[in-house]
């Protein structure tokens, strides 16, 4: 049987840990189990692929000359597809202008459209336009949650768009040494009983939420506070709050930007609770990764996060002080002795299995529709 060539852009694994390259980590980890097909990973630092994803008789890998978005849709992108006889390539958000062979678009959200007070108007038109059009001339469009199909349903009029949900990697479920992990962060970061968000710092994700409440709360007597994860958008909120903040809230604060997943998951792996009080996502992966951590975790229940019903009164409304205040108290006094449940329906209900079944699902459709005369 001849085998189909898949090429897949994974430019994101150039840059930080980001929900995209979870994404496509995830779901091709479990798809090159497949040997009916070929894989062609795209990326500046083919390395670093390789050590994600190995090597494999069926997993090619490919090194753009440039980290230049426009060279690389515009020119390297089509040579390598045309040079290599791909057939389906698959791509987040955006796609090559130029098609030289069926197209796969992963579009997780659109929440500059539901949102656009937290986009400058530059990104949120380009990205209208360019996501639009990606999808337009796209066989197949995939997206990560219920919230994410209905919004590009209503705002690109996509009709035909499939879920295929994110999952959680095994390594988050691993049993692990809480007091060896602490003594080690202790040891390389000289902190400790600390609070941990992990996200890109944008305003959406409400990192000024955080801060404040740690500070009005006094946390700083008790715990630090550690933020996790790269800029996107600078959130003048924040910085307005943390110049107001003393020296020794200040001491309490500790931020880590371009870490590695090993360094990010062992940080998680030390908190004492996880906080994740996005305004606005197309999935929001974060908290249920920290529960399936074994970590004591409160979510903001807007946009996507309303689906982790299994949350309850770790829920908060972001856009409520209060709330958010009374909920991190609780689950600092309280920490959360259903997790053990949370666990199991995290599993059931997020794994890379069922998003690659209904991947190959949809392409084995979309290969039947491709051979009709």
């Amino acid at each position: 049987m001849k085998k189909v060539n898949i090429f897949v852009d994974c430019h994101v694994f150039d840059k930080g840990f980001q929900g995209t390259r979870t994404y496509i980590q995830g779901l091709y980890l479990e798809l090159i189990k497949e040997k009916d097909k070929n894989f062609y990973f795209a990326a500046v630092n083919v390395e670093n692929l390789k050590s994600i994803f190995g090597n494999h008789d069926n997993v090619f890998y490919l090194k753009y000359s440039s980290d230049s978005a426009i060279f690389r849709l515009l020119l390297e992108i089509p040579y390598l597809i045309k040079k290599h006889n791909i057939e389906y390539a698959h791509f987040q958000y955006r796609v090559p202008p130029i098609k030289l062979c069926k197209y796969i678009v992963t579009t997780h959200d659109v929440l500059f459209e539901d949102y656009p007070e937290f986009f400058p108007k530059l990104n949120r038109i380009q990205s209208y336009y360019t996501y639009k059009f990606s999808a337009k001339i796209s066989e197949i469009v995939f997206t990560v949650s219920e919230y994410s199909k209905r919004q590009i349903q209503k705002h690109l009029k996509i009709k035909d768009v499939i879920i295929t949900p994110n999952g959680i990697e095994s390594v988050f479920f691993e049993d692990y040494n809480k007091d060896e992990t602490q003594r080690k962060i202790q040891d390389e970061y000289g902190i400790s009983n600390y609070l941990i968000f992990i996200s890109r710092w944008e305003p959406r994700k409400n990192h000024h939420l955080v801060l404040d409440a740690f500070n009005k709360l006094e946390l700083y007597k008790s715990h630090f506070l550690v933020f996790v994860g790269d800029d996107t958008f600078k959130n003048n909120q924040y910085e307005t709050i943390y110049q107001s903040l003393n020296y020794e809230v200040k001491q309490k604060i500790v931020i880590l930007k371009r870490l590695s997943f090993e360094k990010m998951i062992t940080l998680l792996r030390g908190s004492s609770v996880s906080i994740y009080p996005s305004i606005a996502e197309g999935f929001g992966i974060p908290p249920i990764e920290s529960i399936a951590a074994r970590i004591p975790t409160i979510s903001s229940n807007t946009t996507a996060m309303s689906d982790f019903d299994f949350m309850n009164q770790y829920f908060f409304n972001p856009s409520d002080e209060k709330e958010f205040a009374n909920t991190l108290q609780m689950v600092i006094n309280q920490k959360d002795s259903n997790i053990d449940n949370k666990i199991e329906i995290i599993k059931q209900r997020y794994n890379w299995k069922l998003s690659a079944a209904i991947f190959n699902k949809t392409l084995n459709k979309q290969k039947l529709t491709d051979s009709l005369p």
